[in-house]
């Protein structure tokens, strides 16, 4: 097609049916189109290799490495040091399945990932919902519950067993307000020591959650909220039917690091109640089980073995909870449609 400029002008533009134009009889190239199936890209292949292959050496060396050594080694009886020669087979991993301090310490670590999600999810965005309010003190507030999170385990653990004491402070305190009848054993009586392991963990890591929470909170559009308010919605309402919803994904991740933390919890555990008493006060795990039957008896086959088989549940978990919980979440994250 041939348009006119005007009635004296000599210049016309022609109008391919491609769409492209030219003006005073001259040609404009066409845009380069990006080819299918075509060369790779070395330069992004280099560039990809270049910037992930450190962190991917580090991965394998410090990951997967130990963890196939770890395999090898729960085959056999080992000392720790020289090359391992007594073969035992599967005798190790047998004794792990058939011995009840095991399981022990498998109920303990699901009691306490089931505590986790109903003690401090709950708290966790309660805290999170009054402290996204625009009250006074609230910078303050916020700091003062989350400094227990990067407190030392070790100072943490070393403050509260002097605490939780029978002569200690929590039990004198009791005395002095007239509430003796409560001082009790907190840390030895195996029906109250995992309820004072809990409140522990608790007070240490609900910080964390209430600061992903409130980062979940601000993505949020106050629109959603102002308009249900506008409608004669309740604040709890408002956070009931849309706040609280919103935040699932933030609240299906933080779940998930509490799963997998209080599966592989250990130091806690060690530091309060020693190398020895957390299996009589009921409150060892599959952590604490390890160090205790592997490294502390001598035996570092046996505590390989342990080792895997604390890998193996925990890698099932964490990706059966990714298939049936995360799925829709890494799913809306891809950049790429499905083929």
């Amino acid at each position: 097609m041939t348009h006119s400029l005007g009635e004296n002008s000599a210049t016309t533009v022609t109008t391919s049916p491609e769409g492209f134009s030219a003006a005073g009889g001259g040609t404009t190239p066409p845009p380069a189109r990006r080819r299918r199936g075509g060369r790779p890209d070395w330069r992004k292949t280099f560039e990809i290799t270049l910037l992930s292959g450190p962190a991917i050496v580090v991965f394998v060396a410090f990951v997967i490495l130990p963890v196939v050594l770890a395999a090898y080694y729960g085959f056999f009886k080992w000392k720790g040091y020289g090359p391992p020669t007594e073969f035992v087979g599967l005798d190790n991993y047998l004794t792990i399945f058939r011995d009840t301090a095991f399981h022990e310490a498998i109920m303990h670590n699901g009691f306490i990932v089931v505590l986790s999600l109903v003690l401090q999810g709950p708290a966790a965005v309660v805290l999170a919902l009054l402290l996204n309010q625009n009250i006074r003190g609230r910078s303050i507030i916020r700091v003062l519950i989350f400094v227990p999170y990067v407190i030392s385990e070790v100072i943490v653990g070393t403050g509260w067993s002097l605490m939780l004491q029978t002569s200690g402070a929590v039990n004198d305190l009791l005395e002095k307000v007239g509430l003796g009848f409560l001082a009790v054993d907190w840390l030895s009586d195996p029906k109250i020591a995992i309820w004072s392991l809990m409140i522990i963990i608790t007070w240490k890591y609900i910080g964390f959650a209430v600061i992903l929470f409130l980062a979940g909170l601000q993505s949020i559009p106050e629109e959603l909220s102002e308009a249900a308010a506008i409608d004669g919605a309740s604040y709890w309402q408002i956070q009931r039917t849309i706040t609280i919803p919103l935040l699932g994904p933030t609240i299906r991740i933080w779940a998930f690091l509490s799963i997998i933390g209080s599966l592989q919890l250990f130091d806690l555990v060690y530091i309060i109640w020693g190398q020895y008493v957390s299996a009589t006060a009921g409150t060892s795990t599959m952590a604490t089980y390890m160090v205790l039957n592997g490294r502390l008896a001598g035996n570092y086959g046996y505590g390989n073995a342990v080792a895997v088989v604390l890998f193996l549940v925990s890698l099932v978990i964490a990706l059966v909870y990714q298939r049936y919980v995360l799925r829709r979440d890494t799913a809306g994250a891809l950049t790429e449609g499905k083929k």
